[in-house]
């Protein structure tokens, strides 16, 4: 058990921005719970992360017990409990979790959207975030010093919706009433809650953007998008502030994307 260095949870750590981000604040002397699913994708994670800090030469990264990954289904309570027992068990305590995991449905029509598919988006998106926050409450109330961070993953969807996205949508806003709700709640545990929105960080998940995807007023048209590590450095400095100070709510997008006035 190490709690020299700060202890922080990331789901959804896999791939995308979950693997970016767990792998950043690894380089930057986290101690890290890759969790997520597939426990194949999540050694790999760890192994890429791993590799990077060897090759960079730092070698207190490089050393393969600062990362632990964790096979985790957010939707189920007892695997989450499970997931913060692991963290804790091996590295002692947790101050930060990204709540990063997440799913969208199929574009449809609204009317046509199936219960399975709403249920879905909302089971992962927000009842897993839900889950993990609780979760985290109970660690951070527990432990000594008490307190920690949270950071949820929202969107641009959480402030302007695309089309035939309604599911996805409802949940990013939902998470923005549930990132509000625990920071205030958090705060007599010394818990801070903020909330990071991201507007096309270059994924395979936003790879169909260069082909071009749907607009609100019925074109299709192609939408820029950033590096991922833009936002992975975003969320080590909202993971690195002392817990008296709070990013509460951070855009990070491309600039040229159609969010701001009409596109």
């Amino acid at each position: 058990m190490n709690t020299s260095s700060k202890v922080a949870i990331v789901t959804g750590a896999g791939s995308g921005i979950g693997r970016s981000v767990a792998t950043t604040l690894l380089l930057h002397g986290f101690h890290v719970v890759f969790a997520g699913r597939r426990l194949e994708a999540l050694e790999e994670s760890i192994s890429i992360a791993l590799k990077r800090a060897a090759e960079t030469g730092n070698s207190a990264a490089a050393n393969a017990e600062t990362a632990l990954a964790v096979s985790a289904d957010v939707t189920n309570d007892e695997s989450v409990r499970s997931l913060f027992a692991a963290a804790v068990a091996s590295f002692g305590r947790v101050d930060v979790v990204f709540n990063n995991a997440g799913v969208s449905a199929p574009a449809a029509l609204l009317e046509d959207i199936s219960v399975e598919d709403w249920q879905h988006v909302v089971n992962v998106n927000l009842t897993g975030v839900f889950l993990c926050t609780q979760a985290a409450f109970r660690q951070m109330k527990q432990q000594v010093p008490m307190g920690g961070r949270i950071v949820n993953n929202g969107s641009i969807s959480a402030t302007a919706p695309r089309p035939n996205s309604a599911p996805y949508t409802a949940t990013k806003h939902a998470i923005t009433g549930l990132t509000k709700s625990t920071s205030l709640d958090g705060r007599k545990y010394d818990i801070a809650c903020g909330q990071i929105d991201i507007g096309n960080a270059g994924t395979d998940m936003t790879s169909r953007m260069s082909a071009g995807v749907p607009q609100a007023d019925g074109s299709t048209a192609t939408e820029p998008t950033i590096d991922v590590q833009h936002i992975a450095d975003a969320v080590l400095y909202m993971a690195n502030l002392p817990l008296n100070a709070n990013v509460q709510f951070m855009t990070v997008m491309a600039t040229k994307m159609p969010l701001v006035g009409r596109g």
